[in-house]
C-alpha cells in the first residue's frame, strides 16, 4: 500500500522559511515524479512544484527563486524548501505521487504566514 505522509508545516513569519518533507512507502519511489500541491480553503489544489525520477524540476510562476523541490532516493523522501515565505503562501501543502495503480496523496500539512 502507498503511503505518502508530510511533515513540516507550521507557522512563520514573512520572509521566513520552512522546510516541508514528503515521506513514501510501499513503492519503488525512486521511479517516479512527485509534486507539491497545495490548496486554499474552498478553492482548488494547485500545483506548486515538480521532480521527476531524475531529478529535473518545475515550478510554479508564483515560487519560483523562492522554494526548491529535492528529493533523497535513499530516504524515499521529498522536501520542499521554502524562503522569503509570503501571506499568500499560507495553505494546506500535500504531495502527490501518480503511480500505474493510482494517484496517492498525504494527509497535507498546515502553512501558516502571518506575523
Amino acid at each position: 500500500q502507498v503511503q505518502l505522509v508530510e511533515s513540516g508545516g507550521g507557522l512563520v513569519q514573512p520572509g521566513g522559511s520552512l522546510r516541508l518533507s514528503c515521506a513514501v512507502s510501499g513503492t519503488i519511489f525512486s521511479i517516479y515524479p512527485i509534486n507539491w500541491y497545495r490548496q486554499d480553503p474552498g478553492k482548488l489544489r494547485k500545483l506548486v512544484a515538480t521532480i521527476t525520477s531524475g531529478g529535473l524540476t518545475n515550478y510554479a510562476d508564483s515560487v519560483k527563486g523562492r522554494f526548491t523541490i529535492s528529493r533523497d532516493n535513499a530516504k524515499n523522501t521529498v522536501y520542499l524548501q521554502m524562503n522569503n515565505l509570503k501571506p499568500e503562501d499560507t495553505a494546506v501543502y500535500y504531495c502527490n505521487l501518480n503511480g500505474p495503480s493510482g494517484t496517492y496523496w498525504g494527509q497535507g500539512t498546515q502553512v501558516t504566514v502571518s506575523s
